[in-house]
């Protein structure tokens, strides 16, 4: 069986996010998402336990997938779970170069982890989390970016 994980902040989870786990879902057994825990250096909008929550209902319509949260370095995460695969979504070129370089580095120091970039759809290529949280904090709408449940929490976080 082969076991791939899924790490992001998910601050907040979007469709391009639940794209890459439904795809990454098709081609591997079972799919870890991992919910980063708070990280220094990265300011959160949503605490870890509503980051999981979101992510956890966002993905509940897939089956081999199970939703957690972690902390320290990715691949020792991912020894912990079993995953033999880091699966990683690339939205632009721009996200291309980062990602080689954790890639690159996840591979020295976890030769036997592989990581595997999936293409969002084209539909979802511009969305990020940070785009979606300036939207919503300016009074944009956001329910074509993210589910239901992640617009109404955005709402609650801006609502003067």
């Amino acid at each position: 069986m082969t076991v791939a994980l899924y790490p992001a902040s998910f601050d907040p989870i979007t469709y391009g996010h639940v794209d890459i786990a439904e795809r990454a879902a098709r081609l591997f057994d079972k799919v870890v998402v991992a919910t980063v825990e708070d990280r220094e250096g990265k300011r959160m909008l949503f605490s870890t336990e509503e980051r999981y929550a979101m992510t956890r209902q966002a993905l509940a319509h897939i089956l081999n997938l199970e939703v957690v949260t972690y902390n320290g370095l990715t691949v020792n995460f991912a020894n912990k779970v079993g995953a033999a695969v880091i699966v990683r979504g690339l939205r632009a070129v721009s996200d291309f170069e980062a990602e080689m370089q954790f890639a690159l580095a996840n591979q020295s120091l976890a030769p036997e982890i592989d990581t595997v970039c999936l293409m969002n759809n084209q539909k979802y290529s511009f969305i990020s989390s940070s785009i979606v949280k300036d939207i919503a904090k300016n009074g944009g709408a956001v329910s074509h970016l993210v589910p239901s449940h992640v617009s109404q929490a955005l709402l609650q976080k801006y609502r003067p």
